[in-house]
């Protein structure tokens, strides 16, 4: 039977990828939304149709904290398990978990640096 330390390892390597890649998402999403609303304005269009669009800002600015959170928490689980097994070290999935954390690292707040909205 395979070794279930893998398959949590697998888990918790793809959780990992997946918070990085959607905070990363709420970022874009939110200078897309940035642009827009500047665009609106320029273009002169009704208030309230800008209003809702910065409504829509707001969304995705809130998301980024909550999502930049998880992937902490996640991360230094992970980051956990790597130093808790190091049996495993020559395994392609612990490889595999070390990269994933290398570019995740770069979406976690730098040390002194408090959780931001864009």
């Amino acid at each position: 039977m395979a070794d279930p330390r893998i398959r949590t390892l697998k888990i918790k390597t793809g959780v990992v990828k997946r918070l990085a890649k959607e905070k990363l998402s709420y970022e874009k999403e939110a200078e897309q939304q940035r642009a827009r609303i500047v665009r609106l304005k320029g273009e002169g269009k009704d208030e309230y149709d800008i209003r809702k669009q910065e409504e829509v800002l707001q969304e995705s600015l809130m998301m980024v904290p909550d999502c930049q959170r998880r992937l902490i928490k996640a991360y230094d689980e992970l980051k956990s398990i790597l130093d808790s097994e190091q049996d495993l070290k020559d395994i392609a999935e612990f490889t595999a978990a070390l990269g994933v954390l290398d570019e995740a690292k770069l979406q976690l707040p730098k040390p002194g640096e408090t959780l931001h909205m864009c």
